[in-house]
């Protein structure tokens, strides 16, 4: 099917295979970095939802506590080299070193600076490098894509809808591509929640992003009278929208390698500006747009730059676009 999938149920079978994972659709989704998916050729094919109430904040705890200064009871931060709800706005970098200064005037100096900031934030103007950075790097910074993800809850009165093994995921099969279309619920994981999860990417994703919740509670429940409608189905009660495309702070959920892009442009995007590395998921090679792929990126780029505070191999090299 050269311009894609047409019939509706032929869409949603597309999507939940190509964009339910990547976030975008696959006309526009680089095949080198996503067939074989890495983090499943390498973790296995399981997906599981992790219903731990402690959630990614206990990792983040745990990992920080390695390093920074605690306190023993409670096990909270309480280093004061951490500085939370700090707004970074510049980066000016020399020869001799780094200057950092944030949204209340406040200026910090080190010797290197590593920018964690995600690739959407990058894409925008929230931080100032001075001077700015080399055409080679803002080249690659905008050749990658910075997608959205939103995982929409829904709470209501009661259950409608079947449970049982094999019964955790329902699709919505519409002429609209990407409209409400993968639905999940925790009834395993949650049980008496009477939570559903749907699932946008891409377009839909913003549109929703940019409308109310109520009128967002309205259109899923609409779709759920169509995909059941034997049942009684109520109005839902309560809804999370999160707003990753909105918030200055992220920009959008993950990054995606777009077709046209290998190992070069990736070469390019973690690569190091004279004494500012750069780090996050979107430098991760193999596993782009995943916490593991964030993580281990940390772990690479605090070698890369060791290697050059401590060893003086300051040299990083970038093979070239076909080698």
């Amino acid at each position: 099917m050269p311009s894609g999938p047409a019939r509706p149920v032929d869409m949603v079978v597309d999507y939940y295979q190509h964009d339910f994972e990547f976030a975008e659709p696959p006309r526009v989704t680089s095949l080198q970095n996503t067939q074989p998916l890495p983090t499943f050729s390498n973790f296995g094919d399981d997906v599981y939802f992790v219903a731990d109430q402690r959630g990614y904040e206990s990792v983040v705890y745990h990992v920080a506590g390695q390093y920074l200064k605690t306190d023993r009871k409670s096990g909270a931060v309480t280093d004061p080299r951490l500085k939370l709800n700090t707004v970074v706005r510049e980066i000016s970098y020399f020869p001799s070193g780094v200057t950092v200064k944030t949204e209340d005037d406040k200026v910090y100096r080190a010797d290197y600076v590593v920018v964690s900031a995600s690739l959407g934030v990058l894409q925008t103007d929230l931080i100032r490098f001075k001077p700015q950075l080399p055409s080679w790097k803002i080249v690659s910074i905008y050749q990658f894509d910075m997608a959205v993800y939103t995982k929409v809850f829904l709470k209501f009165p009661k259950r409608f809808w079947p449970e049982g093994e094999g019964k955790e995921f329902f699709l919505y099969a519409s002429g609209r591509r990407g409209y409400f279309p993968v639905w999940q619920q925790f009834e395993q994981q949650y049980p008496g929640s009477n939570v559903l999860l749907v699932t946008v990417t891409d377009d839909e994703s913003r549109r929703i992003e940019q409308q109310s919740d109520n009128q967002t509670m309205a259109e899923a429940v609409a779709v759920l009278r169509k995909m059941f409608p034997k049942e009684d189905v109520p109005d839902a009660t309560e809804i999370l929208v999160p707003r990753w495309w909105s918030n200055r702070f992220f920009k959008g959920s993950f990054s995606n390698w777009p077709i046209g892009v290998n190992r070069y442009e990736y070469d390019l995007i973690r690569a190091p500006v004279g004494r500012v590395y750069f780090t996050g998921e979107h430098t991760s090679e193999k596993y782009n747009g995943y916490v593991h792929g964030a993580y281990l990126a940390g772990i690479d780029s605090a070698d890369i730059l060791i290697n050059c505070a401590k060893k003086k191999m300051c040299k990083y090299d970038v093979k070239g676009k076909h080698d």
